[in-house]
């Protein structure tokens, strides 16, 4: 099914920094909703800018084109009135530098991204724009130039950074609830990170370290169950320390979660496979450090670092 719409009234004005499955499939959405998007594309360019993406998902199978498709920034040549950046977090990126040409007095800025305190550098690059903080509960994966499938869920929770209300944020969650993304709007989306952290800190470093598993079957092993109990109650312990207490069910939630779950491989997994950079400094560094400076003990998370850090090491080695 393609799905398009010619609205004016959402005609708000968007730029996708990072159109891989993440971008391509919410930028999508927004398209749907009738918001005009254009997209940096860099890896599948040639097929998006002649194709678009191609997006089989239980929603609804669609195609996006980006109007336009561009293959740096630089080439933009308008000013969003959102900038969502989709970017994997990894420690060379200066995402803030990156986006100084394209940001407007009145752009608001939105990380879909993983980790905690991913916000802050954009913050004070830009301390008059809107920075907004966004999490991603989705089973995404790209599967070909252009394709991506969109496997289960795909609900959103966004909000200012630090906290606060949000003009952007509530017209943002109207746009995306308008196409059955289920949007909602946290009052802290620092502590939402942290919750989310929850779930990413053993299941993607595990599916890598566990042979390419997938969440079934890390959940059909009594021991890694136990593993992954164990790491996600040292981020919780983390989070805690830092300021930000979890709910009391969050680790037995999100494991009752994954076993509902449709099977499926990780977004480190599959950049492991496809020997790209994996996100173990957003995933694991980023909390075993802190947990350092506050005198929390982490075995789990620290043994979980230091093998995947080595593992990525000698995965991008050519």
């Amino acid at each position: 099914m393609t799905h398009t719409s010619s609205s004016t009234k959402n005609s708000i004005k968007v730029l996708i920094v990072g159109a891989g499955a993440i971008g391509a499939f919410y930028g999508g959405k927004l398209a749907q909703a009738g918001a005009h998007v254009a997209a940096v594309c860099r890896s599948d360019y040639d097929t998006v800018r002649e194709q678009g993406f191609s997006v089989k998902s239980p929603l609804g199978d669609f195609q996006f084109v980006p109007q336009p498709t561009l293959h740096s920034i630089n080439e933009y040549k308008d000013t969003p009135d959102l900038i969502l950046v989709a970017l994997k977090v990894l420690p060379d990126l200066d995402v803030a530098g990156l986006l100084q040409p394209v940001v407007g007095p009145q752009t608001a800025i939105l990380m879909i991204q993983n980790g905690v305190s991913i916000e802050d550098s954009v913050a004070e690059t830009f301390p008059n724009n809107e920075v907004l903080g966004g999490l991603a509960f989705v089973c995404l994966s790209r599967i070909g130039p252009g394709k991506i499938h969109h496997i289960d869920y795909g609900r959103l929770v966004i909000g200012k950074y630090p906290e606060g209300p949000s003009d952007m944020a509530n017209r943002l969650r109207e746009l995306w609830n308008s196409v059955d993304v289920k949007t909602q709007i946290t009052p802290s989306v620092v502590r939402a990170r942290w919750k989310k952290l929850v779930w990413n800190a053993p299941f993607n470093p595990m599916s890598v370290l566990c042979g390419h598993a997938t969440t079934q079957d890390l959940m059909e092993s009594e021991e890694t169950v136990k593993l992954v109990r164990h790491v996600m109650e040292e981020v919780v312990q983390v989070a805690k320390a830092a300021g930000h207490e979890l709910p009391p069910n969050t680790v037995q939630e999100n494991i009752d979660d994954t076993l509902k779950m449709t099977p499926y491989r990780t977004s480190m997994l599959l950049d492991y496979e496809a020997r790209r950079p994996m996100e173990v400094e957003a995933i694991l560094g980023t909390p075993v450090h802190l947990a350092r400076r506050l005198n929390v003990r982490v075995p789990h998370l620290e043994s979980l670092y230091a093998m995947l850090q080595l593992l990525n090491q000698q995965n991008l080695k050519t």
